[in-house]
């Protein structure tokens, strides 16, 4: 199986195309370094000026589009929330273009989506049939992304939305930012403790990824955990399981003055499920936090 990933150098792009070689499978990596190739990994040139990446592409199974500004990098600006938006809009009206041209279209578009898009709770649980959206940036971008990725249907194109939740990973995403004070003997309770974490392992992203591939699942599935935890509760075991103290809290305001409008991350949050994946048969490997968390800092 030939597999298009756009976004393919970040933290999950990486993860699946590793876990595409251990099953024998050809990635291809849509990036704007020049067309090379290393490790039976092809890497081909896009959104530069005068690249053509369709001329690569012809015979492809499956798109996968991670492409975009990265919600971590820095404070939530409105330059920097133009290019978070920005960046994921221009990513996918170029992967329909590629397909438009393609004369055999691929089976299936997988395109990256979050959780964000429904409205922070407390109490509410959401699954796929949810029909409630946020107001704030990250809804509107995750909204209008979603949309702009169903346009692939028209062209025959099966397109799943896979929504990511919290995604652990030691090196990369919000864990090691979570993870720094308690190393400190500094960590405890962030602001009330009790909005709700909807968190994944980074190996069941790139799984439940590869699972959408070559399963018929269609439309929006959530890539969290059935595990979700509050606050309190995750910051406890992530203390216990890094043999750490957890005694000191993190006022909600020093969070705000810090991070400005981007500390909605970690103040707030949905409880997620995973219904669509269980439904079709996936299962995850690390379905329980404390194994999870156990696995990422035994590595």
């Amino acid at each position: 199986m030939r597999v298009a990933i756009t976004g393919g150098t970040g933290f999950v792009g990486r993860a699946l195309t590793e876990l595409l070689q251990q099953k024998g499978h050809e990635a291809i990596i849509l990036s704007r370094s020049s067309s090379h190739s290393a490790n039976n990994v092809t890497y081909i040139n896009w959104l530069t000026n005068n690249s053509k990446p369709e001329v690569y592409l012809e015979g492809i199974d499956a798109i996968v589009n991670l492409a975009g500004e990265s919600i971590n990098n820095g404070r939530w600006t409105e330059k920097q929330k133009a290019k978070i938006y920005d960046s994921r809009m221009e990513a996918t009206d170029e992967v329909i273009r590629i397909i438009q041209v393609l004369k055999k279209k691929p089976e299936v578009l997988i395109n990256a989506s979050a959780i964000g898009i429904y409205p922070a709770s407390n109490t509410e649980v959401y699954n796929e049939q949810s029909t409630q959206q946020g107001h704030d940036i990250l809804a509107k971008t995750v909204a209008d992304w979603e949309q702009k990725a169903l346009t692939a249907e028209q062209l025959g194109v099966r397109v799943a939305l896979g929504r990511f939740g919290i995604i652990l990973d030691r090196k990369e995403g919000a864990l090691p930012l979570m993870a720094l004070p308690y190393k400190m003997f500094v960590g405890g309770p962030i602001g009330k403790g009790d909005n709700w974490m909807s968190w994944v392992h980074i190996q069941d992203v790139a799984s439940s990824l590869f699972y959408a591939i070559e399963n018929n699942i269609q439309g929006p599935f959530n890539i969290v955990a059935p595990d979700p935890r509050r606050m309190d509760e995750f910051s406890k075991t992530l203390a216990k399981v890094l043999n750490k103290p957890h005694y000191f809290p993190v006022p909600a305001f020093a969070l705000r003055l810090v991070l400005g409008e981007k500390s909605q991350l970690v103040l707030e949050g949905q409880k997620v499920v995973p219904d669509v994946l269980i439904a079709n048969g996936f299962s995850f490997k690390y379905p329980e936090l404390t194994s999870a968390l156990t696995n990422i800092y035994s590595q």
